[in-house]
Parts: structure tokens; C-alpha cells; sequence
């Protein structure tokens, strides 16, 4: 990203690369001593053990580190006012140790009504592993500031 995008910038249908990110093991399980201390995030043959087959990142880490890569790949280079809401969240598949990517599709942008100083921006962030594949989906609205409110 290196021009300034405002909520005029972003169009349905564009795909934005975001950039890439490497978790490490120890950082997984550091994340889940924390906040989710579920033993598939901790250890190796609990991992195996459980329903997913796999030592994995907690969905919040996830969460978190696609919006590490939106605010790296993107957000810190638009007029960002926020966002109200995550509309919805899948976690598709584990994530486990390695480089992550993410994606943004813009899917809708509108003129908000009841600010004129801002758009509606409705996005789809997807996190992928290093084969592409789709580990994590979310979808929410971003709250872009306009060039100029009418």
C-alpha cells in the first residue's frame, strides 16, 4: 500500500493483498496461556489427541493476527474511522506454526446516511496458510472517512 486510500478509493469487487505474517510455535503457545488455555493450544499430543488432529492457534489469535495484517496492509494508509461490527467470523481450518497470508475483498461501498463525512465500506478478510488455503473468513463493515462530505 502506498498511496492514501479514502472511503472513494475502494470498490466492489477489488482484492487487496495484505501482506503476510509467521507464527511461530512459541507464540501460539504463549497466546493460549493467556487467553484461550485449551489444551489443543498448548501441547503437541494433546493437539493430536483432540477433534482437530493438530496442536493449533486459538480462532482469537487467528482474529488477531488478521487484523495485524489489515492494519499493516492496509488500514494505517486509509482514513479509517473504525468499524461497528464483525458481521461473521469462520474458522475453516487449524492454523498451525508457519507463514500466514490474508486477503481483503471489498464486497460493498456505500455513502452512510447519517454521516456524510463517511462511507460504509463492507469487506471479507480471509487468512490463508502458504498452499493458499482458507483457514479463517470475517466479514464486517469499515467506516471510511470521505475526501470531502458533501
Amino acid at each position: 500500500m502506498t498511496e492514501f486510500r479514502y472511503f472513494e478509493d475502494f470498490v466492489p469487487g477489488e482484492e487487496i493483498d495484505l501482506g503476510s505474517y509467521d507464527l511461530a510455535h512459541d507464540e501460539i503457545v504463549e497466546f493460549a496461556t493467556a487467553f484461550d488455555p485449551q489444551p489443543f493450544h498448548l501441547d503437541e499430543e494433546a493437539g493430536k489427541a483432540s477433534l482437530l488432529g493438530t496442536f493449533c492457534a486459538s480462532g482469537w489469535q487467528a482474529c488477531g493476527v488478521t487484523m495485524r495484517l489489515m492494519v499493516d496492509g492496509l488500514l494505517a494508509n486509509t482514513a479509517s474511522m473504525g468499524a461497528g461490527s464483525i458481521d461473521r467470523v469462520r474458522w475453516l481450518k487449524p492454523v498451525v506454526p508457519g507463514r500466514l497470508f490474508a486477503r481483503l475483498l471489498v464486497l460493498d461501498a456505500r455513502a452512510s446516511r447519517s454521516r456524510p463525512e463517511m462511507g460504509i465500506v463492507q469487506c471479507r478478510a480471509t487468512l490463508m496458510d502458504e498452499t493458499g488455503s482458507a483457514l479463517l473468513e470475517m466479514e464486517f463493515p469499515m467506516l471510511q472517512g470521505r475526501r470531502a462530505a458533501p
